[in-house]
């Protein structure tokens, strides 16, 4: 019996990834077109971070019908797209400081509050999963990553609207980057353990 097989949660697995998968998707494109508008860092840097979302949960899709060293893989792929995506994010954050910008504080609060209720019943629906193998565990720092991030543009968007400022956008913006790098680094150190872990029980089965 192969390991896809024994999973015995693969179908609930497959379908809450699914669903999450396409609320990320509908999340970036909302992020991407208030970022474009809004003239703001911080929801450019969090329609990257779901669009990179996205692209890991269909990874984790694939992951599900793999063997354990293809989801390390996957896993460690997504630690990585974190690691670019938080160079980026900073790189921008940069420019806008020497060039200026004007965010909007309305748009920023109202898209980061949809996507924080969306956020949320995503990570509800990864923590119920059992048996959460290294990719599914990516999966769920991810959702938790973005529900903070949220927060962390409300709070920006209200203080924007008061002074009229541009830094509590950028520096959100890069506190995402920040996250987005602690959560690399973290899903990369998982996958790291899971392999010493794996070879561990491969030793142990062949003596």
């Amino acid at each position: 019996m192969s390991e896809a097989d024994f999973d015995l949660g693969s179908a609930d697995k497959r379908r809450t990834l699914w669903v999450v998968l396409w609320l990320n998707v509908a999340i970036a494109v909302g992020f991407f077109i208030t970022g474009y508008l809004g003239d703001s860092n911080a929801l450019l840097a969090n329609g990257l971070d779901n669009s990179s979302d996205a692209l890991v949960y269909g990874l984790s899709l694939l992951a599900l019908v793999r063997s354990r060293k293809w989801k390390r893989g996957a896993a460690r792929f997504s630690g990585v797209m974190l690691l670019v995506f938080s160079v980026g994010v900073i790189a921008d954050a940069v420019h806008r400081f020497v060039e200026g910008s004007e965010p909007g504080g309305g748009m920023m609060i109202a898209i980061a509050a949809v996507a924080a209720v969306v956020n949320l019943f995503s990570l509800r629906l990864l923590q119920r999963l059992k048996n959460k193998d290294v990719n599914l565990r990516a999966a769920t720092t991810f959702s938790f990553n973005d529900f903070v991030s949220n927060g962390g543009i409300i709070v920006a968007g209200i203080v924007v609207m008061l002074t009229g400022a541009n830094w509590p956008d950028l520096l959100v913006g890069v506190a995402v980057a920040g996250i987005a790098l602690y959560g690399g680094i973290d899903i990369l150190r998982d996958a790291h353990m899971d392999r010493h872990e794996d070879q561990g029980t491969k030793h142990k089965a062949r003596r």
